[in-house]
């Protein structure tokens, strides 16, 4: 059967089969039991693409029904119940592009957010530096660090919650000084980079030994994007240690177990248990 196109509708022959049409749809509807659908829910059929990336969550460890998520380019969102509903909390702020949240586990009215997405893809949003809310999201204010591009971690100091540790990726499309560690000893009021490698060469992760907030570990990664090309690795990326809460670092390599040669982005955890 040939379909109808709008110029054969107007046709004499198409105008008498659309008047058919009309004409039968109160036949139709006389046919047809409602009472048969009720059973029926909407279903989604597409389109099939993403929503978008959760990039960070953190769970308030005194209260675990309250809990932040980041997303790629969605904002922040809340949750006071467990996850069962949500509520954004960052839309009036300058950029929607979360990497990192963290609460002050021994404040939780205050939390830290890094904006820009930490992962390099050819969709990733830049960020706009650092925030700080001290009631619970409802506000917030910026803090600095804005050339920084993306932020993937973000860790306050489970004794002293005014030093605040920041690992920033960095700009995925060009060379940035800005890539590196940075901390505050004040809150955000002033921050000072103590860790940089390369212009080249970003922070891929940073994690804080749960026993000890003076031990940290970060994953340094020398990377760099094109609308044509990634390059992932160099001689920039490595595992650096610091035991003084960042203030220096000690480069990790073939005699800590590392392998030889240019790494790629390193992930890290370490376990509460051990």
């Amino acid at each position: 059967m040939r379909a109808l196109s709008f110029r054969s509708l107007l046709s004499p022959k198409g105008a008498l089969i659309t008047l058919f049409f009309f004409l039968a749809l109160p036949v139709l509807a006389q046919k047809l039991d409602m009472d048969q659908l009720h059973g029926l829910k909407p279903r989604n059929i597409g389109p099939a693409g993403m929503s978008g990336r959760v990039t960070t969550i953190d769970v308030n460890l005194s209260d675990p029904n309250e809990m932040y998520i980041g997303a790629a380019s969605g904002g922040l969102w809340k949750s006071q119940n467990g996850g069962d509903t949500w509520e954004p909390v960052f839309d009036k702020e300058e950029v929607a592009s979360i990497g990192a949240v963290a609460i002050d586990q021994r404040n939780p009215a205050v939390v830290w957010v890094g904006t820009g997405e930490g992962n390099p893809r050819n969709s990733a949003n830049s960020g706009w530096g650092v925030y700080k809310s001290i009631d619970g999201g409802r506000s917030w204010q910026h803090m600095g660090l804005e050339k920084t591009r993306t932020i993937h971690r973000i860790i306050v100091n489970t004794h002293d919650p005014n030093t605040v540790i920041v690992a920033a990726s960095g700009s995925a499309w060009g060379d940035s000084p800005e890539r590196g560690i940075y901390k505050t000893t004040d809150g955000g009021k002033s921050w000072r980079k103590v860790l940089y490698v390369n212009e080249r060469t970003g922070a891929s992760d940073l994690v804080v030994d749960p026993r000890n907030p003076n031990k940290l570990i970060a994953g340094m990664w020398e990377y760099r994007r094109w609308p044509w090309f990634f390059k992932s690795g160099g001689p920039g990326s490595g595992l650096y240690l610091s035991y003084d809460a960042g203030e220096t670092w000690k480069r990790m390599g073939e005699e800590e177990g590392l392998p030889s040669g240019e790494l790629g982005r390193i992930g890290l955890s370490i376990a509460p248990s051990n």
